[in-house]
């Protein structure tokens, strides 16, 4: 049964229980009882009653969106944006369980070309250790790296352009690739599924794609994941651009200093590859519950490491220390097997963060399997209560 419709609410956040407030609804009692028997309809058993009320509220918003006399093209706009990540999701479903890197270059590097031969052997050796490819679909490095790849490690996020964008031959035909009208939707899949990003020398498009996991991550918005920039030996081109972040951006103090551990450059495929599993060798994955952050890993920590880590890193801390937990109920249960870090983190000093999650990687000898994963965490920031109203207007 859909559970029934109160004017008021008890709702959580991230930050624990809030005081009551209204309902996302309609303020028209017969459209409120369409929706409900909508609802009722087309539930599925089992289905839990937060799911339930987020499907009610996507249904509210499109009818705000009719009483506000949104234009065609919005409507269009937020009609195609739901229905490409619906299908999105519904396609990397089945593989959620397997860690997957995204491979971002240029779509122009030719065969011959040894960036096109080290993307090409990247993916291969990646998939080898049980990883699968996301690329964009198209032809030069994402060619190179579907082909290494092969098709069915593969899954093809393409962006529909009037150039230079069809389907590389690996992928094309697929059911794993996808095409998008919105370059931001597609951000939102790759964000979501990536537990790894490389990139190999491209354009705008490569350098977008880069900056745009950086900042998700440095800003706290994304879960952390290892985000390599790949160069062929002795390459200048991610060389040079790394000096350029240095010298204009982290010595002029417009990114601290720590916000160059979220990368690496590498100069071969050997590093990059170690770079990417070694992130994963004893973490898992997080998740904030009740305001705090927990770290899921494979080894725990000793008391005398976990020590060392309160001393280490308590510039990481709001208050409190680094502590062992229990799976939380906060969790939904997610991977109640594994050991669990928690620690009231600031959410400034993300650079910090990557720095706790490598030594904790140092405490376990043996690699972790890929085959263990989740999907990536897009971490919500607490709203006040003023700016949570602000959404929940009636309509006149």
């Amino acid at each position: 049964m859909i559970p029934a419709m109160s004017p008021r609410s008890s709702d959580s956040s991230p930050s624990g229980p809030s005081s009551p407030r209204r309902r996302y609804q309609l303020r028209g009692n017969a459209l409120n009882k369409q929706i409900e028997d909508l609802l009722e309809d087309a539930c599925r058993e089992g289905a839990a009653d937060e799911d339930i009320d987020l499907v009610r509220q996507i249904l509210v918003t499109g009818v705000h969106l009719l009483r506000d006399e949104t234009s065609r093209a919005e409507l269009k706009l937020v009609n195609s944006a739901l229905k490409e990540l619906r299908h999105a999701f519904r396609v990397f479903k089945p593989y959620s369980q397997l860690r997957k890197v995204a491979i971002f270059g240029s779509a122009r590097t030719v065969t011959e070309h040894p960036d096109w031969i080290h993307a090409h052997e990247f993916a291969e050796r990646i998939v080898r250790a049980g990883w699968m490819v996301i690329t964009g679909a198209g032809e030069g490095i994402m060619g190179a790296a579907q082909g290494g790849a092969g098709r069915e490690s593969s899954f093809g996020v393409n962006i529909r352009l009037p150039f230079e964008q069809g389907a590389n031959k690996v992928i094309a035909g697929d059911s794993k690739l996808i095409n998008f009208r919105y370059f931001f939707t597609r951000k939102v899949v790759f964000v979501k599924e990536a537990h790894a990003i490389a990139l190999f020398p491209g354009g705008f498009g490569t350098h977008d794609e880069g900056f745009e996991a950086l900042t998700l991550i440095q800003t706290g918005k994304s879960e952390m994941v290892p985000i390599v920039f790949v160069d062929a030996p002795g390459g200048r081109y991610w060389r040079d651009w790394l000096e350029y972040v240095e010298t204009h951006l982290a010595d002029r103090g417009l990114i601290a200093r720590e916000d160059l551990l979220l990368f690496r450059v590498a100069d071969s495929v050997d590093e990059a590859v170690n770079e990417i599993e070694g992130f994963y060798r004893n973490y898992h994955s997080s998740r904030y519950v009740g305001g705090k952050l927990v770290l899921r890993l494979h080894v725990a920590p000793t008391d005398v490491q976990l020590e060392a880590l309160n001393d280490e890193f308590s510039d990481l801390l709001e208050s409190g220390k680094i502590e062992r937990t229990e799976i939380l109920s906060g969790e939904a249960g997610e991977i109640p097997h594994l050991p669990r870090l928690r620690l009231h983190f600031n959410r400034k000093a993300v650079g910090r963060l990557r720095g706790l999650i490598d030594r904790l990687n140092g405490f376990s000898e043996e690699a972790a399997p890929p085959s263990d994963a989740r999907r990536r965490e897009i971490f919500e920031t607490p709203l006040s209560e003023e700016q949570v109203e602000a959404e929940f207007e009636e309509d006149e």
